[in-house]
């Protein structure tokens, strides 16, 4: 007997691998969000130009990553090169480094 315990609505239940991983998907998905805006970061190119307003610059050291740096800070974002692979660890990151201007949310 094989699978994962599940716990649901007050039932615990066996369900087969294939079923737990389906389960694990339906956690809430995290978006970056520019909060003067309310606007949703949907493509590097969006996040490019608002970190550009910031004064945020491209920093082009690392070919496997697109990285920005901020001149008068010590700072350095770096993003993988994929957007499919901007998590919410690289969100963050983001958030942490300007202050009232990002957040993260569930969708």
């Amino acid at each position: 007997m094989s699978g994962v315990w599940v716990f649901k609505n007050g039932v615990v239940r066996l369900v087969d691998g294939a079923d737990s991983l389906q389960g694990s998907n339906s956690r809430p998905r995290k978006v970056l969000v520019h909060t003067p805006t309310d606007e949703v970061i949907s493509s590097y190119a969006v996040l490019e130009r608002k970190l550009y307003s910031l004064g945020w610059e491209r920093y082009y050291d690392d070919p496997d990553l697109l990285q920005f740096h901020k001149r008068s800070t010590v700072h350095l974002i770096s993003l993988p090169k994929d957007f499919n692979k901007f998590k919410s660890m690289h969100m963050y990151d983001i958030v942490v480094k300007n202050r009232n201007v990002f957040e993260v949310r569930d969708t």
